[in-house]
């Protein structure tokens, strides 16, 4: 079985590859000959995740898969959410996205947080099934570490003393909310 994942990462797509089932192989975007962006006007994370799949599905009718994250800081009412990449602007900047972020807590004492994905499958019938992780944690008062991208140098998951941007990209894996919603991925299709 082929699966496609909305995506032309290929480092995202060399990551999952090694965790699919024997005998199933992983192709992206780029294989499809697609290269035009897949619009993410959905206003949940949930349904960016489902729109990016649909697209690809609606246009090709394969197996396949999209994900979408977001970070949610509670003492903003769930913001950045489903404009994570673009919260200062449409030059979807990581640096300005911190800064903005931090300069909007500054002062607050609740610094809570959670990074959320979420990834859609729909088979070569059709049938579409979500599935979601979350990595729970607060926010930094500064910066600290060189490693990830996106909100990781600001993001302190439970139970660790350092920021995502301090782990080794294996060490972030096993308990990031990426690495949690596809490992239920690649146990359901384990058991397709």
């Amino acid at each position: 079985m082929t699966v496609y994942f909305a995506t032309h990462n290929q480092n995202k797509v060399k990551e999952i590859a090694k965790l699919l089932p024997k005998g199933m192989e992983l192709r992206s975007l780029d294989d499809l000959g697609l290269h035009e962006d897949i619009p993410e006007t959905a206003n949940t994370i949930e349904g960016n995740s489902l729109m990016k799949t649909e697209y690809v599905f609606n246009k090709h009718g394969v197996a396949c898969f999209g994900d979408d994250t977001g970070l949610e800081v509670d003492a903003l009412n769930g913001e950045p959410g489903v404009f994570s990449a673009r919260y200062a602007g449409p030059q979807k900047n990581s640096e300005d996205n911190m800064h903005l972020l931090l300069s909007k807590l500054e002062g607050s004492q609740s610094r809570s947080a959670r990074f959320k994905t979420v990834i859609t499958f729909i088979d070569e019938e059709g049938t579409s099934t979500q599935f979601t992780g979350i990595a729970e944690g607060t926010i930094t008062l500064k910066k600290s570490g060189n490693e990830g991208f996106g909100y990781d140098p600001i993001f302190q998951p439970e139970g660790y003393s350092i920021t995502f941007a301090e782990m080794s990209a294996e060490e972030k894996n096993k308990i990031s909310h990426r690495g949690k919603a596809f490992t239920q991925l690649v146990n359901f299709l384990n058991n397709k």
